[in-house]
């Protein structure tokens, strides 16, 4: 038989038709896909058009989806009213290293979790994974302390400093499986090659295993961009507001003018959106490929 033909086994399954469950069960997973993707997007596409809305369209019963009349003005006065240039400035900075630190520093650690043997390997690596059950506000309180004493209140250092030391828990073990699913085989061949085990981690390692490393990223990016108890512990002057504090401050100050919050929450979270739909082949291949081994 040669190799482009197939089984007739094979022929057979692909030309047998499906039965009325198989057909009941493929439209129904479609239909729930479908209704559960609307409810998810529903709560934004009202977010986008309240955005475009005057103060008593918002309020309308029944509601209207496409703004009448349209108010892109709210987006200009939203974003003028404070300075949410400087606060998209800073933001980026700290959620930019924030990514480089985690996506270094996690990949760094799981490798040897992943690869090297040494004594109380899989003690070490409990350890790590206990620090999982401590909760942010335990640690908020002595993390202040620390950081007050080193003169680092009111700078981005308590925020982007630590981030260097490990990568977290969650990232270590996300990286761990995805190099425990590559074949150690690729690892032994650059080793025969003389390459050395940190060669083996940077030129082998890593470029296969871009999806988790782009996983680990966009998780990163959104903690630090979402992240509000951090900065607002740590930032005093309005220069160094980062995007949630400074979108905090906004709605205190706008107790009413709902259009206006509802443009400014708009405008900060188009980016995160953005970056998602650019990274989602690498996100769902990421998140898939860390649970295939153990």
């Amino acid at each position: 038989m040669g190799f482009s033909e197939k089984p007739s086994n094979y022929i057979e399954s692909r030309r047998k038709p499906k039965s009325y469950g198989d057909i009941f069960f493929h439209w129904l997973t479609v239909f729930l896909l479908v209704f559960f993707a609307v409810v998810m997007v529903t709560p934004f596409i009202w977010l986008l058009s309240s955005s475009l809305k005057t103060q008593i369209n918002i309020f309308q019963y029944p509601p209207q989806l496409i703004p009448d009349p349209i108010v892109p003005e709210n987006y200009v006065y939203a974003l003028t009213y404070k300075p949410f240039g400087t606060y998209f400035r800073n933001t980026l900075i700290v959620a930019g290293l924030n990514v480089v630190a985690v996506v270094f520093t996690s990949s760094f650690c799981a490798y040897g979790f992943a690869r090297m043997r040494f004594p109380g390997r899989d003690f070490w690596f409990g350890i790590v994974m206990a620090t999982l059950f401590l909760p942010y506000a335990v640690l908020l309180v002595p993390s202040f302390i620390v950081f007050s004493r080193l003169g680092w209140v009111d700078t981005f250092l308590p925020l982007v400093v630590p981030p260097f030391f490990g990568g977290g828990a969650f990232n270590i073990f996300l990286m761990r499986q995805f190099f425990r699913t590559i074949p150690e085989e690729i690892a032994d061949a650059a080793r025969i090659d003389g390459c050395s085990e940190f060669g083996v981690y940077w030129r082998i390692m890593l470029p296969l295993s871009k999806p988790a490393l782009v996983t680990i990223g966009i998780f990163t990016f959104l903690f630090a961009w979402n992240d509000l108890i951090g900065p607002i512990t740590y930032l005093r002057s309005p220069d160094n507001f980062t995007i949630a504090v400074g979108l905090a401050s906004f709605r205190s100050q706008t107790d009413i003018h709902w259009d206006l919050q509802l443009a400014a929450s708009t405008a900060v979270t188009l980016p995160v959106i953005i970056l998602f739909f650019l990274a989602q082949r690498y996100f769902i291949q990421g998140v898939v490929m860390t649970g295939l081994k153990g």
